[in-house]
């Protein structure tokens, strides 16, 4: 019988050298679970850019790119067309994908891209130091934001919302780690996302509310408190558009 902490075949087995209680660490864990229960890490190339998300190439047992800051869904564009039969995925931060990258977002959605993309949604920059971020709330106190996010920054940018109002989107959900039940959620539309690519349905996106504990100022277990009180307020939890379910 396989046992319950077993790492699955897809990841290395090195410990992980995230921040204590950071989530990215169980979200690799679920990617390299869906991957291998699919059967497929012979095919998968991982994508990942500047930020936390860069230390990808340490854990799974696969191909990873690193490639510049906002750009995993250009590159993940050029490798698909040429060698359409891999898998590819891009494994991205908000800072990330909603800032510096959110045109390459935008335009391999509009484009229908066959690729499933991963967005780590922790409501600010945490390599760099926890500074403001397009996902940080209204109020929340960062490194740039000292007294609190106002209106003058802007609003909090609704990823998946906006995503979800483009013809080439296929699956576009927002999930959270916060809880047993929402990991199982997420496992699930990772797992979807995967094989929405490998039916050939198009553009997958799965967005993943993150904790930061370190960059918040809180504790591990405060930081998923805070997830469920704060960031579900503005962010709810949901599949905003699956191609499949809607044409039943």
């Amino acid at each position: 019988m396989k046992k319950i902490f077993q790492r699955p075949s897809s990841l290395k087995h090195v410990p992980f050298r995230f921040c204590p209680g950071c989530g990215h660490s169980l979200v690799h864990r679920m990617i390299g679970e869906c991957i291998d229960a699919l059967g497929i890490r012979e095919s998968v190339i991982g994508i990942a850019p500047v930020g936390c998300a860069v230390f990808a190439y340490d854990y799974f047992r696969f191909d990873i790119i690193e490639v510049a800051h906002g750009r995993p869904p250009a590159v993940a564009t050029g490798l698909k067309r040429i060698m359409p039969d891999k898998i590819i995925f891009s494994y991205q931060g908000d800072g990330d994908l909603a800032a510096i990258g959110t045109g390459e977002i935008i335009h391999a959605a509009n484009r229908g891209e066959n690729i499933s993309v991963f967005f780590i949604n922790n409501a600010n920059y945490g390599m760099t130091g926890g500074q403001m971020a397009p996902t940080t709330l209204l109020g929340q106190k960062t490194t740039t934001t000292p007294f609190g996010r106002g209106k003058a920054d802007g609003y909090p940018l609704h990823v998946s919302e906006l995503l979800s109002t483009i013809e080439g989107t296929s699956y576009i959900a927002r999930t959270s780690i916060d809880s047993y039940k929402n990991l199982m959620e997420t496992k699930n539309s990772i797992e979807k996302a995967f094989r929405y690519q490998i039916e050939e349905k198009g553009f997958s996106l799965v967005e993943i509310l993150s904790p930061c504990p370190v960059d918040w100022g809180l504790t591990p277990k405060d930081s998923l408190a805070w997830i469920q009180k704060e960031m579900m307020t503005v962010y709810p939890l949901g599949t905003f558009k699956d191609i499949v379910e809607e044409n039943k």
